[in-house]
């Protein structure tokens, strides 16, 4: 017998099945006008949907993808609206649109870097765009400050002195008459109410509960005025439902725990697949997802949501701990057994350590970070899934004998008849004292050769080293070598790949 609770879920999903179109055959869908909304809910945390009353949004999940996500932390941006919003609007990290706190002043980087709207606006002034919010910041231009400016057509601000639940109220009101009567093209609707509900009570509490409620009754209103649009039918509409940050239980934000760190991504619409997204996505990936829905191209740190991940990593089984007794049994995130073809070469490595680290290891964000927060570990925003990490640091954190000095081995790479080869990657690469870390390739079995030494810390980059392939040369592979490690920091490496020309 179902429950009143799995009832309703039931009933949810299927309403939400109703509102968002079936797909259609390519030359169908090319004559159906696209729409998309973005929804805002300011400081949610996704574990707390489930257990709260929240039918629109339990509907938006079963109907559609979801995934928790990871943000930064400092010194790359505090867990704060002003970079949380600014990453979700721009698609890039704060390192990049500059926005580093909730006073950011004009010191950003908009022009480079403007909201999805107004690259969409930019792209095609025939579109219609629309923002409205009761945070001002997000909308009120001064002196260029609004995250949401520039060519938008329409924004709005609500001023949240009468209340942010009353705000709140007021929003989805404005937004559901928008569009409901003028159904634009891309739009981004904001809610406060679960934030402002986190810092007065904590995320544990009971008024934070009744927050996401409330702030689901809104959201229902927003998607019901577009199912009673009278030409919803010929329209296909996609939904995006995020965070800026997370809360912890005691209540606010800023800091580097998992829950302050803690964001997620809603997707549904027409061709969208339900379930869980095989590899957790990014914030940087709605402002992408969204300008492709038009044909936009831009140079972002995003990509399209539902891109097949080429990341040979993605295929290994992880572990649950064995020395990180930090760390919940309950989170699988490390391992030494690569992908066929790759290899972790120890053959110099030292005795003793922490298991998890002791060379290469593979791992994902939520098990490497839990490790020791603050020490930059977050700032790996780049790196998607499963990763590669040489952790001297953590490897240190147990009786060690010698120093770290491990390789990650590449598999061979064909490259007969070609004259260069281009080696990208992820990387993340913090230095301290004698350890060195190289980038070094091998032909045809030959002595390595080194490519790219790291003098200094490199931070959340992607790297594309260009190599010059020998005449007559068959076979190549790439070696990711960190040596002489004592105590002092480590090496990420994320998405290997080897481009031949």
């Amino acid at each position: 017998m179902r429950t009143p609770r799995l009832l309703a879920a039931v009933v949810a999903a299927v309403a939400m099945a109703a509102l968002v179109p079936a797909a259609h055959s390519a030359a169908q869908t090319t004559a159906r006008p696209k729409k998309v909304v973005v929804l805002g809910i300011d400081g949610l945390l996704f574990d707390k949907i489930a257990p709260a009353d929240a039918p629109h949004l339990d509907a938006l999940i079963a109907s559609g993808r979801s995934s928790k996500t990871w943000l930064y932390a400092n010194p790359m941006a505090p867990t704060m609206s002003g970079p949380g919003w600014a990453t979700i609007a721009t698609g890039v990290w704060p390192d990049k649109h500059k926005v580093t706190s909730n006073n950011w002043g004009t010191t950003t980087n908009f022009a480079q870097y403007p909201d999805f709207l107004t690259r969409l606006e930019n792209a095609n002034p025939a579109l219609s765009t629309y923002a409205i919010t009761d945070w001002s910041p997000l909308t009120t231009d001064s002196a260029g400050r609004a995250i949401f400016a520039g060519a938008i057509d329409k924004r709005e601000n609500v001023d949240d002195s009468i209340g942010v639940p009353q705000a709140d109220a007021i929003v989805a009101g404005r937004a559901a008459a928008y569009l409901k009567d003028n159904g634009p093209d891309a739009s981004f609707v904001y809610f406060d109410a679960v934030d402002a509900a986190g810092h007065s009570c904590g995320a544990a509490s009971s008024c934070y509960t009744t927050a996401i409620n409330e702030t689901d009754k809104n959201l229902g209103k927003v998607l019901d005025a577009v199912k009673a649009r009278a030409t919803y039918a010929d329209e296909d509409w996609t939904f995006l439902v995020t965070t800026d940050h997370g809360h912890t239980d005691a209540g606010g934000h800023g800091g580097s725990t998992p829950p302050e760190r803690s964001s997620f991504i809603i997707q549904t619409g027409p061709g969208i697949p339900a379930g869980t997204m095989a590899v957790k996505p990014k914030n940087v990936d709605i402002a992408a997802t969204v300008l492709n829905l038009f044909g936009v191209g831009a140079p972002l740190d995003g990509q399209v949501l539902g891109t097949p991940a080429a990341d040979p990593f993605e295929s290994v089984t992880l572990n649950s701990r064995v020395d990180e007794s930090g760390i919940p049994a309950s989170v699988l995130g490390w391992t030494k057994s690569v992908p066929s073809g790759w290899s972790i070469d120890n053959s110099a490595m030292g005795t003793g350590g922490v298991t998890e680290w002791r060379g290469w290891s593979l791992t994902t964000d939520e098990f490497w970070t839990r490790t020791q927060p603050d020490q930059q570990r977050e700032t790996n925003v780049r790196a998607r899934g499963v990763f590669a990490v040489a952790d001297s640091d953590e490897w240190s954190d147990k009786l060690v004998n010698g120093s770290f000095t491990s390789s990650l081995m590449s598999p061979r790479y064909p490259v007969t008849g070609k004259t260069k080869a281009t080696i990208t990657f992820g990387s993340h690469y913090l230095k301290e004292g004698a350890e060195t870390a190289t980038l070094a390739v091998s032909f045809d079995g030959g002595a390595f050769q080194t490519v790219l030494t790291y003098p200094g810390d490199v931070l959340a980059k992607v790297e594309s080293v260009r190599v010059s392939v020998p005449s007559g040369a068959a076979g190549m592979v790439v070696r990711w070598r960190l040596a002489d490690g004592s105590n002092n920091w480590y090496w990420a490496v994320d998405n290997p790949g080897v481009t031949l020309s």
